[in-house]
């Protein structure tokens, strides 16, 4: 599960770029009570475990700890560990994490945020001959949500 900017845009200086409380609310109803995998960095930038889901840290330091979090090294280990408590876990980035995740996936849930920004990681290219897009709401920006945006999943073929 991913937002990205129309230039494949994730963050900068390891936070989100824009704020869009549609996305958010979306994102906390497709993520609650389910297992999430993320990256060392984009746990901190959270700065806290996310409630009512198995929060899952990757990282190299194999001394790290986080409390209310299982931390593993790699990201074969994240997925043994959250298969074994949840059979539709997410993944939440970073970029590393998302590109190294990519060939195991078997559908993507991405908010496309019809605007360029400013970043310093991206997310991978989305490779049309291995990835359909099996349905899209799209929505023009309003009094919260200062950007057009699309919710788009895509699904391996």
């Amino acid at each position: 599960m991913a937002a990205i900017a129309a230039n494949n845009a994730l963050g900068k200086d390891n936070q989100l770029i824009w704020y869009l409380p549609a996305d958010l609310k979306r994102f906390k109803k497709t993520t609650l009570n389910h297992a999430v995998i993320m990256g060392r960095k984009t746990y901190e930038s959270l700065g806290k475990p996310l409630a009512n889901r198995t929060n899952i840290l990757i990282t190299r330091d194999k001394n790290y700890k986080a409390e209310d979090c299982v931390v593993v090294n790699s990201l074969k280990e994240s997925l043994k560990v959250a298969l074994k408590v949840d059979e539709n876990p997410f993944i939440l980035g970073g970029a590393e994490i998302y590109k190294l995740a990519m060939p195991f996936a078997d559908k993507l849930d991405i908010t496309f945020v019809h605007h360029k920004f400013e970043a310093d990681v991206f997310f991978p290219e989305i490779d049309k001959t291995i990835w359909k897009e099996t349905s899209r709401e799209d929505f023009k920006a309003d009094d919260h949500n200062k950007y057009d945006y699309s919710f788009v999943t895509f699904e391996r073929i």
